[in-house]
């Protein structure tokens, strides 16, 4: 189906839902200017959040009065009616969150506060003089947001809520990376006012000064967090890794964007993980020859790893075949499968500035003039990248994955509210449609290669055996061996038994499962949500007489934006 990519799009009066959730934007970019930054407002990029008791005290205070003003409201037609269930549904669950004392322990390997600030400054631009002035305003804002963070995790440990002591200390770590303290590696704030000595005539010299000045104040204050979490908090932390259930099912819900049984969702997952395994085996079969056999999927990789013709060397060469691979999604998906307005056809692919590992996807600024982009944060010391592995992450990301869901929705202008746009949505709607969006690239021949497919699967059983240790673990459940209770270190044998990754990438994904719980089961239990209300479309479709079209599924689905999955069923099944 080729369609008319300039075709007017919907225009409908602005209504009064609408208005309190496009205050509620501004509201939220008053309380977090991270988020300003995210959404391009260039006003919020000198700022930082206050991260003390009191911030999240002035957040649940105005997240109450946004609940009571949306929940006084009647809608007016479809759109107002899954805003108002939406915005109240995301408003209940984060007020709960903030009554059961989370912002008080929030402290995890990946995203936290700490990791927050930091990665705000990849957002921001530097072209001109006035960017850099304000990368060193925002850096110079970072001791006090350290300190008021410092501040709540010191009341937490008082009222007895703390994180585990793992995090802590694996924080810690991270922060004297950050601040580069360990050894004679460069920090990261010094490594922006390097840039900046270097920018040229964007930089005056006196403003290249405080930069470094800043850049220094910055560093000096993440080192001092790292000593007061070594110091002080690591010794109150918790042994524990594991949430308990009532904690866990407010963070499962948070991600999902649902709320599931947890106990059939963990059978599920054990199911799914083996179906998983089958599927791969069969594959790794065609790949090297014969039948399937015990280690047959270690051969299979070891044969791709050895092909000289599935390997990328360094990252120059990472970044431009990223770049080529989803430039051709692009152009070829908007001419047959999906309408991919002109606005929204460049996704560029990058590499991140930090090492931490990860790929990860932001959209583009509401107003466009800063595209969506696909960063890949490599860790220190990786030169070599495998094709076969990593064909199906560029799907996921970029096209028809993160990058066609989320930045369809912000040219949508005319139909969503600014919240709708932005903010709205959860990992298990963004993250659910992406692995759906692989399984579909499949489906339409592009991992036809038997490579392609084993590496596509690798991922997919990567995520089926997150649901089963995420729940396993945070849970305390009985393990699938049937040898005891899950604990943190059978979580570490567990995953290397279940993805095909070096020890250190195993330890970054156990440690960022244990700090942040309900994050990474929400991918595998949000594709399932998809895939569930892809066949209660198609049924009802032939149940109405009519002939099911995938398209018009996708059409329906995405032309809701990102949004609660459990809002998503209910739009769907004509029930708002």
């Amino acid at each position: 189906m080729t369609t008319d990519q300039t075709a007017p799009r919907p225009n409908r009066p602005q209504t009064e839902i609408d208005r309190i959730a496009e205050r509620w934007v501004d509201d939220v970019v008053a309380l977090d200017p991270i988020t300003g930054t995210y959404l391009g407002r260039s006003g919020s990029n000198r700022l930082l959040p206050d991260f003390s008791p009191a911030g999240a005290d002035a957040v649940a205070t105005a997240q109450r009065a946004v609940l009571a003003a949306v929940e006084a409201q009647t809608p007016v037609d479809a759109v107002d009616a899954v805003t108002r269930a939406d915005l109240a549904s995301e408003l209940r669950l984060s007020l709960a969150q903030h009554e059961a004392g989370e912002a008080l322990r929030d402290l995890n390997v990946i995203e936290s506060p700490a990791q927050q600030v930091r990665d705000s400054f990849d957002l921001m631009p530097s072209e001109s003089e006035s960017d850099w002035a304000d990368l060193a305003e925002r850096m110079r804002a970072v001791p006090a947001a350290l300190a008021g963070y410092r501040e709540s995790l010191d009341l937490g440990a008082e009222r007895g809520l703390v994180p585990a002591r793992r995090q802590v200390l694996e924080v810690a770590a991270q922060l004297r990376r950050t601040a580069g303290v360990e050894g004679s590696a460069e920090g990261f704030f010094q490594a922006i006012a390097a840039r900046g000595a270097a920018a040229g005539g964007a930089v005056p010299t006196s403003l290249a000064q405080e930069l470094s000045e800043a850049a220094s104040l910055a560093g000096r204050a993440y080192a001092d967090l790292a000593d007061a979490l070594e110091g002080d908090l690591a010794p109150r932390a918790s042994e524990t890794d594991g949430f308990g259930r009532e904690r866990y099912a407010l963070a499962s819900e948070r991600f999902v964007g649902a709320s599931v049984d947890l106990d059939e969702t963990y059978e599920w997952g054990i199911e799914e993980l083996a179906r998983m395994r089958d599927e791969q085996e069969r594959i790794a079969a065609e790949i090297v020859g014969g039948s399937v056999r015990p280690g047959i999927v270690a051969e299979a990789i070891a044969k791709l790893d050895a092909d000289p013709s599935r390997k990328l060397h360094g990252t120059d060469a990472l970044q431009r075949w990223m770049q080529e691979t989803s430039d051709r999604a692009v152009a070829e998906l908007g001419a047959t499968h999906f309408d991919i307005p002109a606005e929204i056809r460049t996704l560029e692919c990058r590499i991140a500035p930090t090492q931490e590992g990860g790929i990860y996807y932001t959209g583009p600024s509401d107003d466009l003039s800063r595209p969506g982009r696909m960063w890949w944060s490599v860790p220190e010391g990786v030169t070599e990248f495998d094709t076969w592995r990593e064909l199906t992450t560029v799907y996921h990301e970029g096209v028809p994955g993160h990058h066609l869901q989320i930045a369809q929705a912000v040219v949508n202008r005319g139909l969503l509210n600014g919240w709708r746009r932005q903010l709205a949505g959860t990992s298990g709607h963004a993250e659910g449609w992406a692995l759906y969006a692989e399984r579909l690239m499949e489906q339409l021949g592009y991992l036809d290669d038997p490579a392609d497919r084993f590496g596509m699967l690798d991922g997919q059983r990567m995520r089926a055996a997150r649901v089963v240790l995420d729940i396993g673990v945070h849970l305390g459940k009985q393990r699938p061996d049937g040898q005891g209770a899950w604990t943190a270190e059978y979580a570490f044998e567990f995953m290397g038994e279940n993805v095909n990754m070096n020890d250190g990438f195993v330890k970054f994904e156990v440690n960022r499962y244990l700090g942040w719980a309900g994050q990474a089961p929400s991918y595998k239990i949000g594709q399932r949500i998809w895939e569930e209300q892809r066949d209660e479309y198609a049924a009802r479709e032939r149940e109405a007489g009519r002939e099911f079209d995938i398209r018009d599924f996708h059409r329906d689905a995405l032309e809701l934006g990102v949004i609660r999955l459990d809002t998503m069923q209910r739009t769907l099944r004509g029930e708002l």
